[in-house]
């Protein structure tokens, strides 16, 4: 019976090592790829759009209580708006541009540079995500908006999601929320309809040359049997006019 009951608990025992080896190997790839990110992560340019950005928590003894996010200094957005969250308060921080930028025909002067929510009642719990929603605008026409956040978890830890890998095939530890945006449909219908339209005035103008090249050539054969003709008409009247000259004499 001893022996029995010792090959229970070890049987036990191997089982749950597996067990907990297998939640191991499923885990680790779903916290690689945890991240802070721009939801949509592609948008049209030009116009105004929506964009959340998706926190994840990623402690498993912490909840995440303030998200900031610091918005692009290279590509200012003359209009940033924020919405309700229940159960977070958010702030907004503006700077004095260098440069003014134009938006609807007025000059615009001082942007907003960051945005922080900061928790009230309990904040994003292990396991969960939380969208952060912020209105932007006016888009650019095409690029991308390469912004910085800092995740603050109820631990006192701050992780800082603000790297960009020159090797795009590469992902940093801690990528920064990226927003690819793409030119607007009508400019790009618009292209399309200019290079059709460029590429059949100049099949136009090719057909035109291969036409005027033909008739000239078709020109050029009608008259040289004609010049021939007249030349040999020249010769045998003059050639007869000697024989009868000759005959007087």
């Amino acid at each position: 019976m001893n022996v029995t009951h010792a090959a229970r608990r070890t049987a036990t025992r191997f089982g749950l090592a597996l067990t907990a080896a297998g939640i191991a190997v499923v885990a680790l790839p779903m916290a690689a790829q945890a991240h802070v990110e721009v939801q949509p992560g592609q948008v049209e340019g030009g116009d105004f759009s929506v964009v959340a950005f998706r926190v994840p928590n990623e402690r498993d003894n912490a909840s995440t209580t303030k998200v900031r996010v610091i918005l692009p200094k290279d590509r200012p957005l003359g209009s940033v708006q924020t919405t309700a969250t229940p159960g977070w308060k958010v702030a907004t921080a503006t700077r004095k541009l260098s440069k003014p930028i134009e938006m609807f025909g007025a000059q615009v002067t001082s942007v907003v540079s960051e945005v922080t929510w900061t928790a009230t009642a309990g904040g994003v719990r292990p396991g969960q995500f939380k969208d952060f929603e912020l209105s932007l605008g006016q888009l650019p026409k095409s690029g991308k908006l390469v912004f910085n956040a800092i995740q603050t978890y109820s631990s006192g830890e701050q992780v800082r999601w603000n790297e960009v890998s020159a090797d795009e095939s590469t992902e940093p530890e801690h990528p920064a929320p990226t927003l690819s945006i793409t030119a607007p449909e009508a400019e790009s219908n618009s292209s399309t309809t200019e290079q059709t339209s460029a590429e059949s005035s100049a099949s136009d103008a090719a057909q035109a040359k291969t036409t005027a090249a033909s008739t000239s050539d078709n020109d050029s054969s009608t008259v040289l049997p004609t010049v021939l003709s007249v030349a040999a008409l020249v010769v045998a009247l003059g050639a007869a006019g000697l024989a009868w000259r000759r005959g007087r004499a």
